[in-house]
């Protein structure tokens, strides 16, 4: 049950308005358009997990979701870390 109340959570956040859409920020996979090479043995729907530190000194971890043409979608992003704590 729980199993399926996450995958309706994640189907509504991930058709959700763009208007809602996270923009990548500096260090993100999709900061400069999508990845030249594509992933092409990971199914559809299956979620990448990235973690980087930010210019601002704090640490990011985004989820992207691969799409059915191959791209990368940006569906979360969080702040792990705050500096200087």
């Amino acid at each position: 049950m729980k199993k399926i109340f996450a995958i309706a959570l994640l189907a509504a956040f991930v058709v959700g308005s763009p208007a809602l859409a996270i923009e990548p920020i500096p260090g993100s996979i999709t900061y400069h358009g999508q990845p030249r090479t594509k992933l092409q043995k990971a199914p559809i729907g299956s979620q990448v997990p990235h973690g980087f530190f930010g210019e601002d000194g704090y640490r990011y971890e985004e989820t992207y979701i691969i799409q059915p043409d191959r791209s990368l979608k940006l569906v979360d992003r969080q702040m792990l870390e705050v500096p200087g704590d």
